[in-house]
């Protein structure tokens, strides 16, 4: 069972999209992002199976939560460096977003 303790080494922040394009090389359907997480943690690279839900368009400029502190992963030949939070629902993937207005690096606390 996990531990508050253990929730409190995730480093979740806000950020927003700024490139979103089809990851032609994904074994599963994918995205490949862009996403901008403020001054502090600066931009980083994500690769997201959310195509069930979501356009390359609809992409552009959300805010999303993303896990920053995991180890860089490689898929096919790219490496995504960090994890974006989204619910498994019945028609797809979908992305968790902050609710108000919020500044790319904003941590959830």
């Amino acid at each position: 069972m996990a531990t508050f303790d253990d929730f409190k080494k995730l480093d979740i922040r806000v950020g927003t999209i700024k490139e979103a394009k089809v990851f032609e090389k994904a074994k599963k359907k994918a995205y490949q992002l862009v996403i901008d997480f403020g001054e502090e943690v600066g931009i980083k690279k994500s690769s997201a199976q959310i195509t069930d839900l979501y356009t390359v368009d609809d992409l552009i400029g959300k805010k999303i939560l993303a896990v920053v502190n995991f180890p860089p992963r490689q898929i096919a030949d790219f490496m995504s460096e960090v994890l974006v939070l989204g619910t498994y629902s019945k028609d797809g993937v979908v992305l968790i977003v902050p609710d108000k207005e919020t500044e790319n690096g904003d941590r959830l606390g």
